[in-house]
């Protein structure tokens, strides 16, 4: 794994986002994780996780011209991802 995402595993947990433990799923499955993205609720955690988002797309090599995030929670994703790679 990269650096940044090592720092993203801890940034995610450090915020409560992903936990561990026994969960039941909507679909009913059980699992070991649980990863509550609505957790990431303020400017500075939204702005961190738009960071991490940029250097995923970046480090991945491919060519873009736009990025999109799908409603709902994608549009804030893709909005904070944006600032983050014109900041670079």
């Amino acid at each position: 794994m990269k650096d940044y995402q090592h720092e993203f595993l801890d940034f995610a947990i450090a915020t409560g986002v992903l936990c561990f433990g026994e969960f039941t799923l909507k679909s009913g499955r059980l699992s070991p994780y649980f990863f509550n993205s609505g957790l990431f609720n303020t400017g500075e955690s939204l702005a961190r996780l738009g960071r991490y988002y940029a250097q995923s797309i970046e480090q991945s090599g491919i060519e873009y011209d736009c990025i999109f995030g799908p409603a709902y929670k994608g549009i804030p994703l893709v909005a904070a991802a944006s600032v983050a790679l014109y900041d670079h």
